[in-house]
C-alpha cells in the first residue's frame, strides 16, 4: 500500500476511533476485560506492560486494575528520545521503585498489551506510524514460534481492516482483542468463549 494510502488509512481509523462514545468505551473496555478473563490473562504475578490511552484509544485500565490486584508487576512505556524513536518501560503506579526500575528488557515481559490504530486477523498492526514497538521488540521478527512476552493488541472492532501489508520491521502480533473477541493465533486459544458487546 503507498504512503499515502496508509497515512489516509491511519487518519480515518484514528478519527473513527475517536468517535466512539463514552458509554460505548467503557462497555467495550469491559468486554475485552471479560475475554482476558476467560483467556486467563494476565497471569497471576506475571509481568505485564500497558499503556495510558489517548486519542481514542481503547483504554485498559480495568485491566490494569486486575493485573494488580492478581500482583503481577506493570510497566508503562515512556518515550526516551522521538529522534531516535527509543522508549523504555517503567514501573507502574509511579512510586517506590521495582528492581527493574531502569527499565525492563523486551525479553523480561510475559504479557505487553499494545496500542494500535488498525490491524488485521493476520496479527500485522498500524499505529502512529513511529514504529517504537517494532524496535523495542524487534527480536521477536526472528522467533519461529510464540514465546514470550505475548504481544496482544487491545482495539475496537471498527479499526479491523481486511488487510494490512507486512512491512519487514514489522513486529507482529500475537493476536488481537476487542469487544466482539479475539483476532489473529490467540483467537485459538479463546474460539467459542465471546464476550460481545454491540457499538
Amino acid at each position: 500500500m503507498p504512503e499515502t494510502s496508509q497515512a489516509g488509512l491511519r487518519r480515518c481509523l484514528r478519527a473513527a476511533r475517536r468517535a466512539v462514545g463514552a458509554s460505548d468505551r467503557v462497555a467495550a473496555a469491559a468486554a475485552v476485560d471479560a475475554t482476558l478473563r476467560s483467556m486467563g490473562l494476565p497471569r497471576p504475578r506475571s509481568r505485564i506492560s500497558a499503556y495510558l490511552a489517548s486519542d481514542g484509544e481503547l483504554d485498559p485500565a480495568i485491566i490494569v486494575r486486575r493485573a494488580l490486584a492478581l500482583g503481577c508487576e506493570v510497566h508503562m512505556p515512556v518515550i526516551t528520545s522521538l529522534r531516535r524513536r527509543r522508549m523504555r518501560f517503567e514501573p507502574w503506579p509511579p512510586g517506590p521503585r521495582h528492581p527493574a526500575a531502569e527499565g525492563a528488557s523486551a525479553r523480561w515481559f510475559d504479557l505487553v498489551l499494545t496500542p494500535l490504530v488498525g490491524f488485521d486477523d493476520e496479527g500485522n498492526r498500524i499505529g502512529r506510524g513511529a514504529g517504537f514497538y517494532d524496535r523495542y521488540f524487534a527480536f521477536l521478527r526472528h522467533r519461529n514460534a510464540w514465546h514470550r512476552p505475548q504481544m496482544l493488541g487491545l482495539a475496537f472492532e471498527l479499526q479491523r481492516v481486511d488487510r494490512l501489508p507486512a512491512e519487514p520491521r514489522d513486529v507482529p502480533l500475537w493476536g488481537i482483542v476487542t469487544e466482539r473477541g479475539v483476532h489473529g493465533r490467540a483467537a485459538a486459544r479463546n474460539r467459542g468463549k465471546p464476550a460481545e458487546i454491540g457499538l
